[in-house]
């Protein structure tokens, strides 16, 4: 299938919230609590806010035909201080996820190039994220486009879970010399 990228808009609110409860339910199941990711709602009001934020940050949908958001990729600044390479400018992937019925067909690479292509353009010239360390599907898929572990961990509670999360850089463009 060919995916089409666009910007989200907020009409696509509803379905970014099933994407992430979808993809959630797939990727987490056995690494985050059964009972949380089962009792976890699409939040469409907070998937309209951001769609309708100013830049730098982006929020990509892949669609097919039919128009429907089937993979998203929400990027914007790096939401701390980043001690690796701090003299650049850094963005970050906020969040990138696609319906498990579409995995493997390139949707997600999709929404993850237009994104990156994104932060380059907005003047970030390193990129970060954050992965749960358990999280195969998501390490696999980070190391295939590029994405590299850095040695930044975090942890986070999660319904009663300490979750571990490993954070990848990515180098999007060289600064110019002055």
């Amino acid at each position: 299938m060919a995916w089409r990228v666009r910007a989200a808009t907020p009409a696509d609110a509803e379905r970014l919230g099933e994407i992430r409860v979808l993809s959630w339910r797939h990727a987490y199941r056995g690494i985050l609590p059964d009972a949380g990711l089962a009792g976890m709602q699409p939040n469409a009001p907070h998937w309209a806010e951001l769609a309708a934020a100013p830049p730098p940050t982006g929020l990509f949908v892949a669609v097919g035909d039919d128009d429907v958001p089937m993979a998203y990729c929400l990027v914007g600044a790096a939401r701390e201080e980043v001690d690796v390479h701090p003299e650049l400018a850094t963005g970050e992937l906020w969040a990138i996820y696609s319906d498990p019925a579409v995995l493997g067909t390139g949707a997600g690479r999709a929404v993850h190039d237009a994104g990156v292509a994104y932060m380059a353009a907005q003047g970030f010239a390193h990129a970060v994220l954050w992965v749960i360390e358990n999280n195969d599907i998501g390490l696999r898929f980070y190391r295939a486009t590029g994405w590299q572990a850095d040695g930044g961990q975090d942890t986070f509670e999660w319904n009663g879970t300490t979750v571990v999360e490993l954070r990848y850089a990515k180098t999007l463009a060289q600064p110019s010399s002055v």
